[in-house]
């Protein structure tokens, strides 16, 4: 028990110092310049917007966690073991409030960073770039290390059995989960609902800029890019790392034999090395004025992946002395590269499908959207076979370990992996927003054409840095979920004494649930992009009602934005009420009522069907949107050509795929797979 005692201890340390960290990054940005007055009551009237909104969300998340928790216990009394019950109870409102605090922190830098960036895009590129790379850096670090924490404080405060441990540990993925799909889904929908009014309005009705102050709309457009992106994308990461960490240590029980209490904690060790890796990477981004900034970013990145693979090889050489399971590891390390180029691929305007797309656009929005839907289906096929490959090449590394359930070890490997960089990539992702509010706060305050530059350098950058972060986020929730399925056959195995690898789709109760499986994920995706439609749908309203008012439009009269931040924020949260329960408790109905196995089938069928669709979503939304800027750049006539109109019919169909439907089903995905890990007890 040494080696645990030590291994603990290291997590914890690392953990600890990654928290201190955030602080110092947190310091680090708040002592930047705040610019002029013009630029802070821009920014002042984003962050009130952002905060307005996190805190109705938040209570409203509140009371539904609270719900949950009795649920649990109640479920757990009258099924099963009622102390499981209030174990599970616990660590699910533990993983519901450090999910909660992790996005919450992180969004409030955020709506302080973006005036500091804009600030420092009047001095200098490298400046801006620095304020919000260390912004965004606040968000990721703090969500892996209180990820790290929360699971390895509750194995400590339940850790008298280390074989038993890991199944008490499930409820804090629950909660993180829980937590996560609120946050993702009321978040989309205000970001997207925000940008599609304030687009319709302003850019295709009254034929004024992005960002124009004169539109009643922009501050809830600015608002939505940090809740959507920042906060809600936090939730979804801090839930990735929390559901692998939790699936891998139920799987490292099965080698207890071999291994100890080593293969049970390994993964909590080799995300501490990620974090290693991630701060040596944010610290060593420098960039030079003339210089592409995606450049220098990737420069941290790559060295942050090298980091990655040096750590994990300690890490594989001291705990499990095996170098095939760190073979493994560099799998998933390979496939986040892959999303990575895939990604860029299907989503820039240098390469065909977003060409192909603007193209489409001389004839009109009817073959705009017809090109989009075909690139959309058709770059399932490089990510798909990518994951494929990536789970049987682990899976075979894992096997020529020599070590009983090394396989299926092998693939746990791969998902610690692709996500050892995720605090650097949940970095680059809150980059984004950060960015996106600095060129809206310098088109606002009318700041000189040089400054303007820059910021939209550094946006159109951070436009591609929120794509890929959505494409990793992807290749992770796949392999994250099949870790999961996996733990879940392991835990109905251990608790009925039988080995259970079997889903026999021949049963009429399993195929059902598998049908279910399927059907929900695209039900859930009707209700969120409908939801989209519903919200933009009263900003619409509100902003015409506005632009009639005299001087509005002249400029001598500063529209109502307060309105416009207020009325998304009902919408979203009144909209994203019905998908979440129905996500959250329809796999329990079908686990209640058709038992183990046809929830397996639910989990299984549900998980292929949620990673196309999230495929589809995610980057036909992109090539749509750089579809878009690829024509306001001055392809096929440019801005305010017949190319252009359709193009912006395009991007605002492709709004609620990337930022809301396609998102929030990379939450979906793992709240299944937590779901019935946590319900398996009652499903027998």
């Amino acid at each position: 028990m040494a080696g645990a005692a030590l291994a603990l201890s290291f997590v914890f340390v690392v953990s600890f110092l990654a928290v201190l960290l955030s602080w110092r990054l947190a310091k680090f940005v708040m002592k930047q310049d705040t610019g002029n007055a013009s630029m802070q009551k821009t920014a002042e009237a984003i962050k009130k917007g952002g905060e307005a909104f996190l805190k109705r969300q938040y209570k409203t998340i509140g009371i539904f966690t609270f719900i949950t928790a009795i649920l649990l216990v109640g479920l757990y009394y009258y099924f099963g073991d009622v102390w499981v019950g209030v174990k599970t109870a616990f660590a699910f409102v533990i993983g519901a409030t450090l999910s909660a605090v992790a996005g919450i922190v992180g969004m409030a830098i955020s709506v302080r960073a973006n005036l500091r960036t804009a600030a420092g895009a009047y001095k200098s590129m490298p400046e801006a770039l620095t304020i919000a790379l260390r912004g965004g850096a606040v968000s990721g670090f703090l969500v892996v290390a209180l990820s790290l924490l929360g699971v390895a404080g509750i194995y400590v405060l339940f850790g008298a059995n280390p074989q038993e441990t890991p199944f008490h540990i499930v409820g804090f993925g629950f909660g993180a989960s829980f937590v996560a799909l609120f946050a993702q889904l009321g978040g989309g929908i205000y970001t997207k609902a925000a940008d599609v009014g304030a687009d319709l309005v302003g850019k295709v009705e009254a034929g004024i800029p992005e960002d124009d102050s004169r539109n009643p709309a922009v501050i809830a457009d600015l608002v939505g890019d940090n809740v959507g992106d920042c906060a809600g994308r936090g939730a979804d990461l801090f839930e990735s790392t929390a559901a692998e960490n939790i699936g891998a240590m139920i799987l490292g029980v099965a080698l207890f034999p071999v291994f100890g209490v080593s293969g049970v904690l390994f993964p909590l060790v080799a995300r501490s090395f990620g974090l290693i890796a991630s701060a040596i990477g944010i610290f060593s981004v420098k960039a030079k004025e003339n210089e592409n900034p995606m450049k220098a970013l990737n420069r941290g990145y790559y060295l942050t992946v090298l980091l990655s693979i040096i750590g994990f090889y300690i890490a594989v050489k001291v705990m499990l002395d095996n170098v095939w399971f760190f073979w493994a590891g560099v799998t998933g390390i390979v496939l986040s590269l892959l999303f990575v180029y895939i990604t860029q691929y299907y989503t820039e305007h240098r390469f065909r499908p977003v060409r192909e797309i603007a193209e489409a656009s001389k004839t009109g929005a009817a073959t705009n959207i017809i090109a989009g839907v075909a690139i959309g289906f058709e770059n399932t096929g490089l990510p798909v076979l990518s994951i494929c490959l990536a789970l049987f090449f682990s899976y075979l590394f894992g096997l020529m370990s020599g070590v009983p359930h090394g396989g299926l070890y092998g693939t746990a490997m791969a998902t610690m992996g692709m996500l050892a960089s995720a605090a650097y990539i949940l970095a680059m992702d809150t980059f984004g927003p950060i960015t996106d509010n600095a060129g809206g706060i310098v088109e606002m305050s009318n700041a000189p054409a040089k400054v303007r530059k820059r910021t939209d350098q550094l946006d159109s950058v951070g436009n591609t840095t929120k794509a890929l972060t959505k494409g990793y986020a992807i290749g992770s929730a796949a392999l994250a979920a099949f870790l999961l399925f996996s733990a879940y056959l392991d835990e109905v195995s251990k608790l009925t004494g039988k080995a259970f690898e079997v889903v026999n789709l021949a049963k009429v109760p399993v195929f059902i649930g598998g049908m279910l499986g399927a059907m929900l994920v695209f039900l859930f995706s009707a209700y969120a992009i409908r939801a989209v439609g519903k919200t933009a749908g009263y900003i619409i309203k509100e902003a015409r009602r506005q632009f009639k008012k005299k001087g509005v439009m002249e400029g001598t009269v500063e529209p109502d934005y307060a309105a416009c931040v207020d009325i998304t924020t009902r919408g979203a949260l009144r909209n994203m009420v019905l998908p979440s329960l129905l996500a959250i408790f329809f796999p329990i109905v079908v686990g209640l009522l058709l038992r183990a196995e046809a929830a397996a089938a639910f989990l299984m069928v549900g998980t292929i069907a949620g990673i196309l669709l999230a495929i589809v979503l995610n980057n036909s939304g992109g090539a749509w949107d750089n579809a878009k800027k690829h024509v306001e750049s001055g392809a096929h006539g440019g801005k305010g050509s017949d190319a252009h109109k359709a193009a912006v019919v395009g991007d605002t169909v492709g709004d609620p795929f990337k930022d809301t439907a396609g998102p929030s089903l990379h939450v979906l995905i793992k709240l299944l797979a937590t779901v019935t890990l946590v319900m398996a007890p009652l499903f027998l």
